[in-house]
Formats: C-alpha cells, sequence, structure tokens
C-alpha cells in the first residue's frame, strides 16, 4: 500500500456542519490536520443493491416522473456534487439513484447529519427513564468537573446541549478535540459566558457530550445502544460512528450509514416514531425532538429569514427549514430533509460549497410537482427517469494515457517527509510508488476509468486534526483514474467514497524536474500543498 499524506501549509478552518450557506451564527470545528493523496487498490462491485423499502412509480404516489428527471437535470448542471439520492413518497420509494462510482452498498459519511441519531438516542433514553432533559450536566460528570463550579456551568441541562444554547462565546469543538485527551472533563472547564438556553450557538462538542452522557447512563457505546432499539428495527446495517481516544463516539460527527438508512430514519420520524405498526420511538419525543426551540438568528430582517433554511428555528439536534419541513444536516451536503405536509421524505448525499442552493433546488423542483393524488400513468417519461437514474456518474479523467512512462524522483524537503515518487505507466496503468520515511508504498490509477480499490490510511476530512480512534474507519474505500493533458501534465483524482471527498493531484514536467500540485475537493481550489523533486540518478 502506499500513502502520501498532506499538510497544507495553511490550514482552512471549516464548519463540521456545513461549507457555505447565509446562517450568520455558525461556527468552525475541526480543520484537517493532515491528507493523503494516494492509495492501493481493490475490485469492488459498482451493481446497485435494490432498497428494502417499498416501491411505487411516481405518478401513483402523485409525483411526476418528469419532474424528478427535471431535478436531476439541474443538479447535473449545477455546482453541487451529488453521490446519491432517495426520494420517498407516502412511505415509497420513487426514485433513487447514485453516481458512479458511489453506489448504494457503500456507507457515507454524515458529519452532523450524526447529530440527529445523537438526539434518537437521548430520546430513547427519556424513554426508558435513564434521565430527563432537564436533568443537570455536572451530575452524569462528578469526577470531571472543576474545582469551583461557576453558576452557569451548574445550571446547564441536557435540553440546553440538545438546542446548542450552551452560552459559550465561541465554538468550542476545535479547541478542545484537537488539544486535550479527555473532552468532557476539557468541555465542563470552559467558561459559559451567557446563561445556558438564552443564545444560539453551533456547538458540535455540546453533541459530543449528549454521547458521553448516553454512554454514562446505559453502559454502552451509543452505536451500540441504538442498535437494538433503531437500527435493527429499521433494518439497518453496517453502520460505524467514529469515537475519541476514551472510545466515546464522537456523537456531533462520525456516523456512517448507506443511503437508505437516511430515507428510512426521516420515514420513521415522517411517522411519528412508528414503524411497520410498531411504535419504536415514542411520537411525543418525535413531537418534542423536531419543533423550533431557539431562533438562531433573533432580529435578522424577515426577508433575510424567508430566503434561508437557517433561520427558521433549531430543535433538538434537528433544523427547521421553511415549508413547514424540518431536516438532519451535515457538511458539504449531506440530508434527510422531512416533509409532513406533503409525506415526502429526501435523503442526499453529497459534496456542495453551497447548501442552500441544494436545498433551493429540492424547493424549486420536487415541493411544487406533488400533488395530493395519484397521477394518470406515464410510461415514457418513467422509462426517461428509469435510464436517467442508472446511468448517473461522475466522469474519471479522460485525456491521453501516454503509453509507457517510468521516472523516478528525489523530492526536496518537505512537510510530507517524502523522499522519493516513482511513476510508471504501462497498459492503462499508473503505478505510483512513494517513499516515505523508512516505508515505500505503491498504488495504481486506471485511465478512462475509476479503478476501486482500498486502504487503510486516512483519507481527507474536515475532523483529522481530532483526537481520535480513526481506526475503527478502516479500511478506507477509495477509486482513482489519470490522464495526461495536452500539456503533457499527469492528473490523477482519487476519490474516497464513503466519504464527500476527492483529491486531484497535477504533476508537472520540466526536463529533470518534478512539480507536484495535490488540491482538496473540500477548499474548492482555495489550498493546494506543492512537492519539487528532481530526476533520480
Amino acid at each position: 500500500m502506499i500513502c502520501l499524506f498532506l499538510f497544507p501549509p495553511k490550514t482552512p478552518t471549516f464548519p463540521i456542519n456545513k461549507p457555505s450557506q447565509p446562517m450568520p451564527a455558525k461556527n468552525t470545528l475541526l480543520p484537517s490536520a493532515k491528507l493523503f493523496a494516494f492509495a492501493l487498490c481493490f475490485a469492488i462491485n459498482t451493481s446497485q443493491a435494490q432498497s428494502t423499502l417499498p416501491t411505487s412509480k411516481p405518478e401513483t404516489e402523485g409525483i411526476p416522473a418528469a419532474a424528478i428527471d427535471s431535478f436531476l437535470t439541474a443538479v447535473g448542471q449545477s455546482k453541487h456534487e451529488f453521490h446519491s439520492f432517495m426520494m420517498l413518497r407516502h412511505g415509497k420509494v420513487v426514485a433513487q439513484g447514485w453516481w458512479n462510482p458511489y453506489e448504494a452498498k457503500l456507507r457515507h459519511t454524515l458529519y452532523s447529519c450524526s447529530k440527529s441519531f445523537t438526539s434518537t438516542a437521548i430520546g430513547f433514553a427519556v424513554s426508558e427513564k435513564r434521565l430527563t432533559v432537564n436533568d443537570k450536566v455536572v451530575s452524569f460528570f462528578p469526577d470531571k468537573l472543576p474545582d469551583t463550579i461557576p453558576a452557569h456551568l451548574a445550571a446547564l441541562t441536557v435540553k440546553d446541549l440538545l438546542t446548542m444554547s450552551v452560552g459559550q462565546e465561541q465554538d468550542p469543538t476545535f479547541a478542545v478535540a484537537s488539544t486535550q485527551e479527555d473532552w468532557v472533563k476539557g468541555f465542563l472547564a470552559l467558561p459559559i459566558a451567557n446563561k445556558p438556553g438564552t443564545k444560539f450557538l453551533y456547538n458540535s462538542l455540546a453533541t459530543f457530550m449528549l454521547s458521553a452522557i448516553v454512554q454514562k447512563v446505559t453502559g454502552q457505546k451509543e452505536v451500540d445502544y441504538l442498535k437494538p432499539r433503531l437500527f435493527e428495527p429499521l433494518g439497518i446495517k453496517g453502520q460505524d460512528w467514529e469515537v475519541n481516544k476514551q472510545g466515546i463516539n464522537t456523537g456531533g460527527w462520525g456516523l456512517r450509514v448507506q443511503t437508505e438508512a437516511l430515507a428510512k430514519m426521516g420515514q420513521l420520524y415522517l411517522q411519528k416514531g412508528k414503524w411497520q405498526g410498531k411504535q419504536v420511538l415514542p411520537a411525543a419525543w418525535v413531537e418534542e425532538a423536531t419543533t423550533a426551540k431557539i431562533d438562531q438568528a433573533p432580529g435578522a430582517p424577515q426577508s433575510k429569514k424567508d430566503s434561508s433554511d437557517w433561520m427558521q428555528g433549531y430543535c433538538y439536534q434537528f433544523w427547521r427549514c421553511r415549508n413547514n419541513a424540518f431536516r438532519a444536516d451535515g457538511a458539504f451536503g449531506q440530508y434527510i430533509v422531512v416533509m409532513p405536509d406533503q409525506d415526502a421524505v429526501i435523503a442526499i448525499t453529497s459534496e456542495s460549497p453551497d447548501m442552500q442552493g441544494e436545498l433551493n433546488l429540492v424547493w424549486k423542483y420536487l415541493l411544487p410537482a406533488m400533488q395530493p393524488k395519484p397521477l394518470p400513468a406515464n410510461a415514457s417519461a418513467d422509462k426517461n427517469l428509469d435510464t436517467h437514474l442508472a446511468n448517473l456518474k461522475l466522469a474519471p479523467l479522460s485525456g491521453s494515457d501516454k503509453g509507457t512512462f517510468n521516472q523516478n524522483f528525489t523530492v526536496k524537503p518537505n512537510l510530507l517527509n517524502i523522499k522519493a515518487i516513482g511513476i510508471n505507466i504501462k497498459d492503462g496503468i499508473c503505478h505510483i510508488s512513494l517513499k516515505k520515511d523508512a516505508e515505500t508504498y505503491n498504488l495504481d490509477f486506471a485511465t478512462g476509468k475509476w479503478l476501486p480499490g482500498e486502504t487503510a490510511m486516512q483519507g481527507p476530512g474536515i475532523v483529522n486534526g481530532a483526537k481520535e480512534d480513526f481506526s475503527i474507519l478502516q479500511p478506507y474505500k477509495i477509486v482513482g483514474s489519470y490522464a495526461f493533458t495536452e500539456g503533457k501534465e499527469l492528473q490523477l483524482k482519487l476519490r474516497y467514497i464513503e466519504s464527500p471527498h476527492t483529491e486531484t493531484i497535477i504533476c508537472k514536467f520540466d526536463g529533470k524536474n518534478l512539480t507536484a500540485d495535490v488540491g482538496f475537493s473540500y477548499t474548492y481550489g482555495k489550498d493546494h500543498i506543492t512537492l519539487q523533486g528532481e530526476l533520480a540518478e
């Protein structure tokens, strides 16, 4: 296996919930501390699994297939890179698709969409009388409290964590999670400037504290606690969740599930906690968790609120939306959108620089298309939609494969401590060998197609700076492609297909010299790192 770790010289900071939106009161979370660019590949099946949810034709459920087709066309013409899409109406799947190389059987990193699952875990614990939302946070961790307990900390409740109204002046997530082993103790040591419950501030570490509370009162990590209560009743399998160094699920981020799991979660909440005739989650909790509890932007002009899905009120780790909807969401466009008025659920995984723009497409194309009664059958439109869904793809790199190419380069001192890079191209495969410290790593890219594989090495992500145990996520699944441009630059693209992210490497050759520029998809061209090498003798 070969991996190239990337340490951007100027580390960008991103919100863990969304990279670009008109929400004024959102602070940032974990910047990436290191990223890798290369990894050894193995073959995976790219066929799409069938949903275990019931399916129906769009017109039968009151939606013109052509409207969904238009939505997909608009997505393809936009700046949003979708990875998957599922739409449910009246409890049935009317459309589902994955943009190759993403596929139904793959999990996808949820980022802050994880928070709504943490809220659900709290709901189960409340229903089992293990805690109440009015319990004081300090009561759960008597051994981790500061010597002096300030009044605001003493007053902090589980409900304040749920509603992102801890009262801290700045989101403490990066400061604590990237520097301290004990996140609970670090959180409790932080000053709280405002009375808890009075001021919204997006705070992913507050959600981690909810996860820590679940583990404290149940004796289980929340992913394990949720298994018999949520995942198994809904037929959700294969989920995993990042943990910190003390074995506590991160809570506010780090859950990976298949797209269908998102759709099922949304349908469960749409059905007020009922699944296949059984009350899985109390209806009272669903109502409590999805109604607005705090205004994220008090005093904002109504015109601004009318155009923003981030100013409709925050619930218990859910967001209110326009059009009387609510949602779970995570950075770069991981969505569960629940639309009670339309009896519909929409699940999306993606990498987008404009999450509001993604929702705007839903409101523009899908919302007005949903009619209260079934529509006449339209076999032609259904066939066009099915064809469109079956052919969704993200194109691999295209260009010349340059035939045979074999060169080795000694790399100048750099932040990555990369000492040598070998490039060998033969029969449409680009083989990279890389010497880093005392190790030599190897991987392959294909020309004109995605070559699937996996690696034990960590890929790019905005939480990489956290003190976590990332080993539970291994092996990481990847696909790679390469091409030579007309300007004789070697381009390599590596997708981490259980995350939103991609790396692009551009190698430029000038006589005996090599310049390798590595870009990260989630910076949208704003940041890269450059390696300089010269032909080895």
